[in-house]
C-alpha cells in the first residue's frame, strides 16, 4: 500500500492543530488557514461537516485512503456492538498505529515505514502489513537488528512526547509493548475534536 506523500504541513494549518505531533510544530509561523490571507470560512453544510470529520479521522491515522476507511467501516456494521466504537477499534488496532502509540516511531508516517519494511515484530514473528489487527494479548516489538536505526533511536530520544493510552503498555528497554484490552472511543488521544458517528453516518450514506 503506497503511503501519503502530500503536503502535511498544510493539513495541519487547516485543523488548525499539530495533527501528526512533529516536533517542530508547523503552526509556529503560519497559524491560519491555507488560502489567500487566510481565507474565511463560509458556514458549512451538513456534508462539508461530515466530510471535514472524514477528513480529520484520515489524517489521524496517517492519511488512510477513503477506501481503508470504507472497509474498516464494512467491518464494524456488520459486526455486532456500537457502529462507531467497533469502528475505531478496527483503526486503532492497526499495526502503524499501535507501533505509534507504542513511541516506537516519532510519528505515524515513521510507524508506517517502520511496518513496510519488516522491522517490525508481533508475538516475535514478522509482520510487514500496516492495516494487521493487533489483538489485546499481542506483543509488538522492533526487531532486534533494527532497534539502532535512525527512526527508533529518534523515537527513543523524544520518549514520552505523546500520551501512552490506557489500553497499552510499554516495556521502553525492550522497544516493546503490548496491548492490554479493547481501545474504547473515550481513551483514544485524538489530537483534535473528532465526531466519530459523524464519520459513519458519511461512509454509509455515500457507499
Amino acid at each position: 500500500m503506497a503511503r501519503y506523500r502530500g503536503p502535511k504541513n498544510r493539513i495541519a494549518r487547516r485543523f488548525a492543530t499539530n495533527i501528526f505531533g512533529k516536533a517542530r510544530n508547523p503552526l509556529l509561523h503560519k497559524q491560519h488557514p491555507p488560502g489567500m490571507h487566510g481565507a474565511k470560512r463560509k458556514k458549512k453544510s451538513d456534508f462539508g461537516m461530515q466530510l471535514d470529520e472524514q477528513q480529520k479521522l484520515k489524517a489521524v491515522y496517517g492519511m488512510l485512503s477513503y477506501k481503508q476507511l470504507v472497509n474498516a467501516y464494512k467491518k464494524a456494521a456488520i459486526a455486532k456492538g456500537n457502529t462507531a466504537q467497533i469502528f475505531i477499534e478496527q483503526l486503532e488496532c492497526r499495526l502503524d498505529n499501535i507501533v505509534y502509540r507504542l513511541r516506537l516511531a516519532p510519528s505515524i508516517f515513521a510507524a508506517q515505514q517502520l511496518v513496510t519494511h519488516g522491522h517490525i515484530q508481533v508475538d516475535g514473528k514478522k509482520v510487514d502489513r500496516r492495516s494487521f489487527q493487533v489483538k489485546p494479548g499481542m506483543l509488538v516489538s522492533i526487531k532486534p537488528a533494527s532497534r539502532q536505526m535512525k527512526l527508533v533511536l529518534q523515537a527513543q530520544e523524544q520518549g514520552s512526547r505523546h500520551e501512552l493510552p490506557a489500553y497499552l503498555s510499554i516495556e521502553a528497554d525492550k522497544l516493546s509493548g503490548r496491548v492490554l484490552s479493547s481501545p474504547q472511543v473515550d481513551q483514544v488521544p485524538f489530537p483534535l475534536p473528532i465526531n466519530v458517528p459523524l464519520v459513519c453516518e458519511f461512509i454509509s450514506h455515500s457507499t
